[in-house]
């Protein structure tokens, strides 16, 4: 769990990150771990655009020590609230994820929250757990931009 003491890792999501979000999501390492692919300029631009026309979803950019780490998010999807994140790799093994997570719950108080992450995920998995969330189910979806299988873990948190 975070210190309370310790600075802020969050701010609010400015233009000027999301070319650096395209940067993270690019690296062949955390789209291998993440068990999704990268989107080109052109559809990560209109992601972004509409996750940022959202007035109901929450995002925020991850900052470590003042240089732009990567974003966490709150959307709404299929009648459930999901929280999402992404930090660039050389960020990894900061405990940033975690920080950002456990801030961004002390903000954000509605409940449950639910989290998708890929089962061979095991960074991101245990980020979930440190903060609270409890594993619920596995589920097993095709994603035809990999052409894969993709197996997946629901994690909630009902409380904080």
């Amino acid at each position: 769990m975070a210190n309370r003491s310790e600075s802020s890792v969050l701010r609010d999501v400015v233009e000027a990150d999301v070319p650096i979000f395209f940067e993270h999501q690019r690296d062949p390492e955390a789209m291998r771990m993440a068990a999704f692919p990268a989107r080109d300029r052109e559809a990560f631009t209109a992601h972004w655009e509409k996750i940022l026309a959202d007035e109901k979803g929450t995002k925020k950019t991850v900052l470590f020590e003042g240089e732009v780490a990567g974003n966490i998010l709150i959307f709404e999807r299929d009648g459930k609230r999901l929280v999402g994140y992404w930090i660039g790799r050389e960020f990894w093994g900061k405990g940033l994820a975690t920080r950002a997570l456990a801030e961004l719950l002390t903000e954000e108080t509605v409940r449950p929250l639910y989290a998708y992450v890929a089962t061979s995920n095991l960074g991101s998995i245990r980020v979930l757990e440190k903060c609270g969330f409890t594993l619920v189910g596995h589920e097993t979806e095709f994603d035809e931009r990999l052409g894969e299988e993709i197996q997946e873990a629901l994690f909630v948190l009902h409380a904080y």
